[in-house]
């Protein structure tokens, strides 16, 4: 059964409390095991161990204590088990950089078959770009890469300094019906199998086109709507 995906705009909500309780915690709920495997890819921010070593502090968090780095180059070992993880988080960093290494390793290939077998996904940053549709190569001649597309539309992450720049080209790229999704920093969504999304801690920066104008429009944590 597919699981929700988790996109965030950096690594706050890892040890975010919503009142007393880890957001974490509501992770961990969906996965499959009593002692699950979580399962860090880091291509994207060359597999810089600090990164990691926050996301096993987080993982301890929610007593996920069989973790592993899958490195840029995986041996049989970290192919078997990113094969067995019900939890699969892709870093954040430079979001060109780590589809090309998937594209290299293979990644590209087993993160859609981890998807479907019921793993949760986790997208940090330049991790939460990939789950979506694409990004600009290059703003000057708007050339686009092609990602996961498992969501349904671009994505941003803490990007509200330069008011979505890149984002709005993606949506206006697109054409009519086209989508983005802006992720301020410090917050995240959650975005379920039947479409719907569902902002977390901050208010998220929807951009649709229609009748050839970029509409823009502000989805609200439930508590604040």
């Amino acid at each position: 059964m597919i699981k929700p995906m988790y996109l965030l705009a950096d690594s706050q909500l890892l040890f975010w409390k919503d009142g007393n309780r880890l957001f974490l915690e509501q992770i961990r709920e969906q996965l499959d095991s009593a002692d699950p495997k979580a399962a860090y890819i880091g291509a994207s921010n060359g597999d810089n161990p600090d990164f990691y070593t926050l996301f096993q502090a987080a993982m301890d968090g929610i007593q996920v204590r069989s973790c592993r780095m899958i490195p840029a180059k995986p041996g049989e070992e970290d192919r078997d088990f990113l094969a067995g993880a019900n939890l699969v988080l892709l870093a954040g960093g430079n979001v060109e950089q780590g589809w090309q290494t998937f594209e290299e390793n293979g990644i590209k290939d087993l993160i859609p078959q981890k998807r479907y077998d019921g793993a949760v996904l986790v997208g940090i940053s330049a991790g939460a770009v990939q789950l979506g549709l694409g990004t600009l190569l290059e703003s000057a001649t708007m050339k686009q890469l092609s990602l996961f597309r498992f969501a349904p539309f671009y994505v941003g992450a803490h990007d509200e300094e330069s008011d979505w720049w890149n984002l709005r080209a993606l949506v206006n790229l697109a054409g009519n019906g086209s989508r983005g999704i802006g992720i301020p920093a410090g917050g995240g969504m959650i975005f379920s199998p039947d479409g719907s999304l569902e902002p977390i801690r901050k208010a998220l920066v929807e951009f649709s086109r229609a009748d050839d104008k970029v509409l823009e429009n502000l989805l609200l944590p439930q508590a604040d709507a």
